[in-house]
């Protein structure tokens, strides 16, 4: 398992989160706001994998790039960024050792914290 940092989909983060599409929710609410399966694989049908893949702060370079096994770390719901899913996430990367991600999310949920004030 070879996770890496998303870059593009960082971006892509940073730019909903200038643009206001950010959700500033509190981290116990991201297991009811994080989409299902059936909402990630109509997400998928609709928009393709390099959207669906822009949802995600980590890749997994070992695994095939059209499963969902490829991406980890999801920043929203597939159209917001949720605060929640950014401390969540933050404390996951953590966990597992993924300092570049975690580091990442720590900075989004800043960005998210001074857009707020």
């Amino acid at each position: 398992m070879a996770i890496e940092l998303n870059n593009p989909a960082l971006q892509h983060a940073r730019k909903l989160v200038r643009e206001g599409k950010v959700v500033r929710d509190e981290r116990d609410d991201w297991s009811e706001a994080a989409p299902s399966a059936a909402d990630e694989n109509g997400f998928i049908e609709r928009e393709g994998w390099t959207e669906y893949a822009h949802w995600h702060l980590g890749v997994d370079k070992g695994e095939d790039r059209e499963t969902k096994k490829a991406y980890t770390f999801p920043y929203g719901d597939l159209t917001r960024v949720r605060r929640s899913a950014v401390i969540s996430g933050e404390s996951r990367a953590g966990q597992y050792d993924h300092i570049e991600i975690r580091d990442a999310l720590k900075a989004l949920l800043e960005l998210i914290d001074a857009d707020q004030r």
